[in-house]
């Protein structure tokens, strides 16, 4: 399984996820445990979808 880095934000009232290295992933909850379970939902589904759409899935930026 690929390991995605994922950027969380607190807000004054929700925590926002996005994914650098798939534009478009992102996620808002109310809770930081909400924001993170919702943006694993939302890698899966983008992932899904670009099998679908037969598109190459991007590769994680690598640790260094």
């Amino acid at each position: 399984m690929k390991e995605y880095v994922v950027v969380y934000e607190e807000g004054p009232t929700s925590w926002g996820a996005s994914v650098p290295d798939l534009p478009g992933c992102h996620a808002v909850g109310k809770t930081f445990e909400e924001a993170e379970k919702l943006i694993r939902e939302a890698i899966e589904l983008y992932i899904e979808q670009l099998h679908a759409d037969g598109k190459p899935v991007p590769e994680p930026a690598g640790r260094e």
